[in-house]
């Protein structure tokens, strides 16, 4: 179950971190943030020349994204299938963590349904949910 809910929470807590840069940098900044995850598994190069096509096409991606939440989404769920090839294969993206692509697999979508929703800051919309303090 751990192995499921941590790669989720490590998606909200990316979401709640992020959401602190103000605009229009928070778009900017994930989007490279889209780029260097494109390039997480050129190191190990497990499936040759296919590690260079897809880091170009994170690249584009993360270019579209400087001006377009929707982009950064993409890039996201680009980089979940690739997660789910290098699980599938056994290459992890963290060498000495075997199931680390599969928790990364969990975690890029939770981004990715963020920035589809437009890289909105959740902290106004918890501040409303929060209780007013009542002096007394």
């Amino acid at each position: 179950m751990t192995e499921v809910l941590l790669p989720i929470a490590i998606g909200l807590v990316y979401v709640l971190l992020s959401s602190l840069i103000p605009e229009p940098h928070r778009r900017k900044f994930n989007a490279l943030m889209v780029a260097g995850a494109g390039a997480a598994y050129l190191s190990g190069g497990e499936l040759g020349v296919w590690e260079l096509v897809f880091c170009a096409v994170m690249t584009l991606a993360a270019f579209r994204g400087l001006d377009s939440w929707t982009f950064i989404g993409i890039g996201w769920l680009l980089h979940t299938a690739w997660d789910v090839v290098h699980h599938l294969k056994g290459a992890p993206i963290l060498p000495f963590a075997a199931d680390s692509s599969f928790g990364c697999a969990l975690t890029d979508p939770v981004i990715a349904l963020w920035a589809f929703a437009g890289g909105r800051s959740p902290w106004a919309w918890l501040r409303r949910k929060t209780p007013a303090a009542v002096d007394g």
